[in-house]
Order: structure tokens, then sequence, then C-alpha cells
């Protein structure tokens, strides 16, 4: 069995070349949520040249919509959400120095090629765990879209959140 490799954020390029196809790996620190809705307004921003609500150099997006916080709790279930929906976003966003996206099923063509000429990665989170995954979430707060509900963009606190490398920076994939 190979060793899981522990991975801070923000990440640096050093940290997504060090990834192969199927790596196994913890994220601590701060991750950002995004799904449709707001990667559009997201995009929407970059192209009239508006500050977006957080940095993206070296930023991870997990592609969720949570559900809301039981008591003494930061967050609901926080399981992933399909990631090709994001996939007409995704190459603008890592052109911008996005380093990591976190959901699960395939990538199109278009975003492989994007994270090999990026030098980028996707990961991919256990669908149907959303109440597992949720209990390495410590911290959520909505930063932006609070319009959108449970797809407003929120900042995570995540510590050894786990997942695993869907697609490498060298256009390697689990699902082949």
């Amino acid at each position: 069995m190979s060793e899981v490799k522990k991975l801070k954020t923000p990440l640096t390029e050093q940290d997504v070349l060090s990834l192969k196809a199927g790596d196994e790996v913890t994220l601590t620190g701060v991750v950002y949520t995004a799904r449709d809705m707001a990667h559009k307004r997201l995009c929407e921003f970059i192209e009239n040249a508006k500050p977006l609500p957080f940095p993206l150099e070296g930023a991870v997006i997990y592609y969720v919509g949570p559900t809301p916080a039981p008591p003494g709790r930061p967050i609901g279930a926080a399981g992933p959400t399909t990631s090709s929906r994001m996939d007409k976003f995704c190459p603008l966003l890592l052109s911008k120095g996005l380093k990591a996206t976190v959901g699960k099923g395939y990538r199109t063509k278009p975003v492989i090629d994007a994270l090999e000429k990026h030098k980028a990665v996707h990961l991919t989170a256990i669908g149907g765990a959303g109440a597992l995954l949720s209990k390495y979430i410590t911290d959520a707060e909505v930063i932006a879209f609070d319009d959108l509900g449970a797809e407003a963009v929120r900042q995570l606190k995540v510590v050894d959140f786990p997942a695993v490398v869907a697609y490498d920076t060298n256009g390697n994939s689990v699902y082949k």
C-alpha cells in the first residue's frame, strides 16, 4: 500500500508536480467551495477584471453544495458533486492559478489539457460519503454569492481531508 501524501494549502507547483494519478492524499488548510452558478460568476468577474472573492493562486476548489449545519457542527453533509458540470469554466480558473479541484467523475479533454498546461490536478472524493467527509471540515464561512444558498462560495478549513488524485499534471487518470 502506498503512503498517503499530506498536502497543505495553498498548493505550490512543486506540490502538484509530485502527484501521480492514483495517489492517496489528504488536504489541510483552506479550501473553497463552488458549483455551477458560482463558477459562472467567478469567470464573469475575471472577464470583467473585477476582483475575485478569494485568491486563485495555489487554491483548491471543492465542488460541493453542503447541507445545513447540525447543532455543534460547522457544516452539514459535504459530499462531492459531478465535476464535469464545471468543465466549461475550469480552464479559465486554472489559467489564473487554481492548482486543484475536488469532485467526482470524469473530466473533459479541454480540462485535462488545461491541467497539464497549467500544472494542476483534479482530485476525487468519495461520492455518497458527505456526512463522513464533513468530519474533516473544522470551519465553514460563506464568503461570496450568499444568494446562491447551498451553492454559495464558502471558505472551508479542513484537516486531513481525504482524496485521490484522479487526473495528474501529465494527463494520466485513474479512470483509464
